[in-house]
């Protein structure tokens, strides 16, 4: 009947460096176009053109002012002239970075389907080793924790909670690292948790603003999700319950507290927040266990599902209480919470 959650798993410690230039445009003037490039027009490297028999001397010729193809970094060219897409920069950043080059930051995101402008460069990763002068229109940071790429229309992607951390890091307004973070956590793509174990296992630098924002995130997104509970509740087919309740043994040795308490048949709602400020997992896993013991219908729904699939949480909730109902009553005890 109860339902679970999971959390990010720790890794290694981090030793992250950035690498590239300051810029104060993606483009150097020199030898760029005002009008766009073919959209359809390939990114290869070198090294790729000459495995499909392109001559190098065909490859310098072509890519000579006026010719029909343009450099576009060291070793990649764009088939085509004129300014390259959005897409066609990120298939030449890993042109550029080669098969171990993972993109980061708000173009990950965007892949993952959260609606963010373009950003000005391209924000990649690269492990340690790695030693690289990056052209303009790409920014690389090393690191000893490089992730496993989720391949999106054949690039590869950093996880989203790697890239919203990653751009927070780099983001100096505030309150657009409030709105990265703050999107992500909409989208379903991340939860707070996850982005705290991030920051604390990845690279420190930028992290004090990222923190910050997370406390604040943690406390409005609890009083959100309590609201949207409560919201549900009225929706609910059922009798009024108890809030904040806590659930005792006949000799009032607290056994669990629960968000919603319907005394009449020792139903149980307890929502997973998004965040263990309040109450660590440990605790929620030493309450669920002691109330199902004394005989408690447990119902545990993960934040997100009351967010976002609230008709879901009402028929679990329905199917919960006619089943505690046919059940003998336990023999416990409640009170509301001070």
């Amino acid at each position: 009947m109860a339902t679970t959650t999971s959390v990010a798993t720790p890794v290694t410690q981090p030793s992250d460096r950035l690498v590239g230039p300051t810029m104060t445009s993606v483009f150097s003037t020199a030898s760029t176009s005002a009008r766009p490039a073919d959209p359809q027009a390939l990114v290869l490297s070198v090294a790729q053109l000459r495995s499909l028999g392109v001559h190098p001397s065909t490859i310098t010729k072509r890519c000579r002012p006026g010719g029909p193809w343009r450099r576009i970094a060291t070793g990649v060219v764009l088939l085509g002239c004129g300014e390259p897409t959005r897409h066609q920069l990120l298939h030449a950043a890993i042109a550029y970075l080669g098969p171990e080059g993972v993109i980061t930051g708000v173009d990950a995101l965007r892949a993952h389907g959260v609606r963010l402008p373009a950003p000005r460069v391209v924000q990649t990763l690269v492990s340690a080793g790695r030693r690289l002068t990056p052209p303009a229109f790409l920014t690389v940071e090393r690191t000893a924790r490089l992730p496993a790429p989720v391949l999106i229309d054949g690039l590869p992607y950093a996880p989203p909670t790697r890239a919203v951390v990653d751009a927070a890091r780099r983001e100096t307004d505030p309150e657009r690292i409030r709105r990265l973070l703050a999107l992500t956590i909409e989208e379903g793509l991340c939860d707070l948790d996850e982005l705290r174990a991030e920051v604390d296992e990845g690279s420190q630098r930028g992290s004090a603003a990222v923190r910050m924002h997370l406390r604040t995130l943690a406390h409005t997104d609890a009083c959100d999700v309590r609201r949207s509970a409560r919201e549900l509740a009225r929706r609910c087919p059922l009798p009024p319950p108890r809030w904040d309740t806590t659930v005792l043994t006949r000799d009032r040795r607290p056994l669990g507290t629960v968000d919603a308490w319907w005394d009449d048949v020792g139903l149980a709602w307890s929502v997973t927040p998004p965040t263990s400020t309040h109450r660590p997992r440990a605790q929620q896993e030493r309450d669920r266990l002691a109330l199902a013991s004394a005989g408690v219908v447990l119902v545990r729904s993960p934040s997100s599902m009351v967010r976002h699939h609230g008709d879901l949480v009402i028929a679990e909730l329905v199917r919960a209480f006619r089943y505690a109902a046919r059940r003998p009553r336990p023999t416990v005890l409640s009170e509301a919470r001070g």
